[in-house]
């Protein structure tokens, strides 16, 4: 039975919706040669084939529709031995059975011959893949059925007048053997590797042979002379086998990354010697070598192999009747595809380099195979060979594909015992969480266990909290397990400090630190349970659970660690909860931490604390106390009641001196002070510190209590309290009698008395006479008492002048008056208003003495805004008033009758309703008349307001659009 743990495997399903296309896919070209096919040639999309005896067939493959036939003209009994065409399609090397050659190029119809090779039977080319070009091969190697290497040139150009010919240069650069005698050569091939390095392989009926040189950079046009020569000394190097089939035929693959082959594959007698080709080894560039041998129903006598073709996992092998696919990784025969016998043998198989199509023809027929996705399988099969890195190289895009070579990984480590690589590949697979955790722990592998549990932690995703809280938990107790094995051990310190550092990697990671936040009490009982007390501490500093880090260090009396913890992380309530227990142990450092931390902390919550330790503590507790309310009232300006209280409470206890400074400096009225008056009253009566309590006593403007007090303390304290109250000459007065009858009663001393005479002006001698006993004689106040006599002289003398002088202005008061009635102005007919500059005898007006002249209604326009709300009102309501009146005066205008009847009554009322008008007239004038407007205060008062109402900007500012 298996029981779910909760961790999630999701599992592949594998449908394919139609059946996948084969890697080798068969096509048959639709064409039908008037002729049979000889022989065949395809390159860069260009397909050459020789037809019958004499005809030559061009296709382009991007135009196929326009083939392109070229009559060679031979009349002899020659055949096309052999069709050469060079990697870019352009030049066709054309090799006739009578040891003679013809050219011919792509952009021309003309078959030219190539007579320097006249002689020579043409079995293999190597062309210059690196300096051909359309017009001109470059140097070329040639290879002929006597063994001999030529190196050639041949120009598509016309040539010069004495050299018409296409071939430049023909010579021999090497020959090759076999059993001592000239062997021809069936296939050449040129390439070239890093560094300048040259290779050159050719091959016999059983032989292969290499020739490694270099060739100096921008000498390559110089041919491969130099290849050979440098290979001279040595004997060259080559492999032979015992069978002959009398020919041979070697292919090579570049995949499309690169620009020189990376594999090759020899057909010979014995079988196919394929492998990988190394530029970089110093003795030969075949590395990987594996003989493939033919199967038994390769039958030389009547189907030997004619030809092959190799791709990048596959070489595919012509018979007479069929091709076989052979893997390169494990010698396997893939596919095996049979033609009908209606088509006729099968002649040749050519690969195109350029688009990796493979091309096969017979007599009658040419047939095409694409390769689809030849890399499908492969890593099935690198995953039997134990090759896990490529296997998964080449599953990258198939997940179910990667699972199986991940599990088969996952297993073979596991049984060859490297239980943390097996634990990294299973973390990655599909399969059953539970079945590989057991598996883990039946083989007691709690380290390759917990390698997997961190990869499949690392793979889950952050909504399947519940399988990552169990993977939590579970690590965290396999780390602490582990940690207390290796503690025990003295021998493995450094493998314990490593366990450690990865256990508190873990704890700190970022990626899962929710779900240890959320589960924190978990992680902190099982730390509990193992005792392991440093990393809780270090998962409390994680978590920022920094209460309990500080608790910790105060329970073990590490109180400096506590306060450290304290001060980095700056959290107020834990400073409010910790610091009373850390202010009884280290008083100084918890006042300088305070004091870092400013006004971030609240001093009134940190009162309890102080005054529990100031009332029972030491001298130092107390010292420090002090120091950080004064701190608090002087550096962060502190304005609390509290807070002033505590450290008045403090002055008065344990340091007076700083008492009265601080009362003095605080401020002397009752709203710049910050301290409760009466509190600090009655702190200073109960110490005893009278001028602290005289000086309450004038902040609370209690001046008589002050004085009475101060004359207990200094005179002259009591002096500076009765000149207080300066608004109140009656208090003032009765203070300096308190200080006189002190004096003169409880002191005795009349010299100070008279001084207090001269100290204020309101005290007169008389004033304190009486407080004087009657055995004083009159000589201690002769000076007082003639002096004030002198004072009441003159006093009467200035009372007679201010008399005579008010007389006089009322004289001339009077004087103004009788003038002003007398006072005209002449006005023009010409004369306009200041206002509306209209001309002003058209309606009532004013003139001022200023000789400003304004309509009546004028003038109002322009007081009215500056009146005060008062008069504007009042204004309003003479207006009122005077309309009332005007219609009053009309109502009651006599009738013709009237008149003759009761003429007396009305005149008495028209005289007094007109008396009534011109009064609130008059009225009126007194406001909007009572100076001018452009030259009185009204134009001084309005000089700061603008000149256009702020509220009618808006509309002032449309109207000039």
């Amino acid at each position: 039975v298996r029981v779910s743990l909760g961790v999630p495997v999701p599992r592949f399903v594998n449908v394919r919706l139609e059946e996948e296309k084969p890697i080798f896919n068969k096509q048959r070209i639709d064409f039908s040669p008037p002729e049979k096919i000889n022989h065949f040639a395809v390159c860069n999309n260009q397909l050459c084939m020789s037809l019958g005896k004499d005809t030559l067939l061009r296709i382009d493959l991007a135009k196929p529709d326009q083939p392109n036939q070229i009559e060679l003209g031979r009349k002899d009994d020659s055949r096309v031995h052999k069709l050469f065409l060079d990697p870019t399609g352009s030049h066709l090397v054309i090799s006739l059975s009578t040891s003679e050659c013809l050219y011919l190029n792509r952009n021309t119809q003309k078959v030219r011959s190539l007579s320097r090779w006249r002689g020579h039977l043409i079995e293999s080319v190597g062309w210059n893949k690196l300096l051909g070009t359309e017009t001109n091969t470059g140097p070329v190697l040639v290879g002929t059925s006597q063994g001999i290497i030529f190196e050639a040139e041949i120009s598509a150009s016309e040539g010069s007048l004495f050299n018409t010919n296409p071939d430049q240069y023909f010579k021999q650069v090497h020959s090759l053997e076999e059993d001592g005698r000239p062997a021809p050569v069936c296939c050449i091939e040129v390439e070239r590797g890093p560094e300048s390095k040259v290779v050159i392989i050719a091959t016999t009926r059983k032989r292969l042979f290499q020739f490694v040189g270099r060739v100096a950079e921008g000498s390559e046009q110089q041919g491969f002379s130099s290849v050979f020569s440098q290979n001279q000394e040595l004997l060259p190097s080559f492999q032979e086998f015992p069978f002959n089939m009398g020919y041979s035929e070697i292919t090579f693959y570049t995949s499309k990354l690169r620009s020189c082959p990376k594999a090759f594959a020899w057909m010979m007698g014995n079988g196919v010697l394929y492998g990988q080709l190394d530029y970089i080894r110093p003795d030969s560039v075949l590395s990987d070598v594996q003989v493939w041998d033919y199967t038994p129903d390769i039958d030389f006598s009547f189907n030997k192999p004619i030809s092959i073709v190799l791709t990048q996992f596959h070489f595919l092998l012509l018979l007479p009747d069929r091709v076989k696919a052979i893997c390169t990784l494990n010698g396997q025969v893939v596919n095996e595809d049979v033609f009908p016998d209606k088509f006729g043998t099968l002649k040749k198989m050519i690969k195109d380099p350029a688009g990796g199509l493979v091309w096969i023809y017979t007599e009658k027929a040419v047939f095409r195979y694409h390769i689809q996705r030849e890399a499908r399988d492969v890593w099935q099969m690198y995953m039997s060979m134990n090759k896990f890195d490529l296997a998964k190289e080449y599953c990258r895009d198939r997940p179910e594909c990667m699972d199986m070579v991940l599990a088969k990984e996952a297993e073979h480590c596991f049984q060859n015992k490297r239980y943390l690589e097996s634990a990294k590949c299973y973390a990655l697979t599909q399969n059953y969480f539970e079945e590989i955790a057991l598996k883990f722990i039946e083989a007691k592998q709690d380290e390759a266990l917990k390698e997997f549990l961190l990869k499949k932690l690392n793979n889950l995703k952050q909504s399947e909290k519940t399988q990552i809280t169990l993977l939590v938990t579970w690590l965290t107790e396999l780390y602490l397990n582990h940690l207390g094995l290796l503690e025990s051990d003295e021998g493995k310190h450094g493998v314990f400090q490593e366990t450690r550092d990865e256990f508190r990697k873990f704890l700190s990671s970022s990626k899962h630190k929710e779900c240890l936040y959320n589960n924190r009490t978990t992680i902190y009982d099982l730390l509990a349970s193992h005792g392991n007390v440093d990393d809780m501490v270090y998962f409390s500093v994680i978590m920022q659970d920094y209460e309990r880090v500080i608790s910790h260090h105060c329970q073990h009396d590490d109180y400096s660690a506590a306060l450290e913890v304290l001060s980095k992380h700056c959290d107020e309530k834990l400073f409010y909860k910790f610091s009373p227990i850390l202010m009884q142990h280290i008083p100084k450092k918890v006042v300088d931490a305070w004091i870092q931390m400013g006004s971030r902390l609240d001093p009134k919550k940190l009162i309890p604390a102080l005054v529990n330790y100031s009332q029972m503590g030491s001298t130092q507790q107390v010292n420090e106390t002090i120091r950080y309310m004064e701190f608090c009232v002087y550096q962060l300006t502190v304005t609390e009641e509290a807070i002033h209280n505590y450290l008045l409470s403090l002055y008065a206890k344990y340091k007076p001196d700083s008492l009265l400074w601080y009362l003095e400096q605080a401020g002397t009225h009752a709203s710049d002070i910050h301290y409760d008056l009466k509190y600090t009253l009655r702190l200073c009566a109960e110490h005893g510190y009278l001028q602290a309590c005289v000086l309450v006593y004038k902040i609370m403007e209690l001046y008589e209590e002050a004085v009475d007090l101060a004359l207990h303390v200094d005179v002259d304290l009591a002096k500076s309290c009765a000149d207080l109250p300066e608004d109140d000459e009656e208090l003032r007065k009765k203070l300096w009698l308190k200080i006189a009858r002190h004096v003169v009663q409880e002191e005795k001393d009349v010299k100070k008395a008279m001084n207090c005479l001269s100290s204020c002006n309101l005290l007169k001698i008389e004033d304190i006479l009486p407080f004087f006993p009657d055995f004083v004689t009159i000589d201690h106040f002769k000076e007082a008492i003639c002096s004030s006599l002198e004072e009441y002289n003159q006093h009467i003398d200035e009372l007679k002048q201010e008399m005579e002088e008010a007389t006089e202005s009322a004289k001339r008061i009077r004087e103004d008056i009788q003038e002003m009635r007398n006072k005209y102005g002449v006005v023009e007919s010409q004369e306009k208003c200041a206002a509306c500059d209209f001309p002003l005898l058209n309606r009532p007006f004013y003139l001022f003495l200023c000789g400003h002249m304004f309509h009546y209604d004028c003038l109002f326009l322009e007081v009215s805004p500056h009146l005060s709300t008062y008069k504007q009102a009042k204004l309003g309501e003479l207006q009122k008033k005077l309309a009332a009146a005007t219609q009053t005066k009309s109502r009651h205008r006599p009738s013709p009758k009237e008149k003759e009847e009761g003429g007396d009554t009305a005149s008495l009322g028209k005289e007094s309703a007109g008396v009534s008008r011109e009064q609130i007239k008059s009225d009126i004038d007194d406001i909007i008349a009572f100076e001018c407007v452009y030259c009185g205060e009204l134009m001084i008062k309005s000089i700061d307001k603008p000149f256009i109402d702020p509220g009618k900007l808006e509309e002032e500012k449309s109207s000039w659009l």
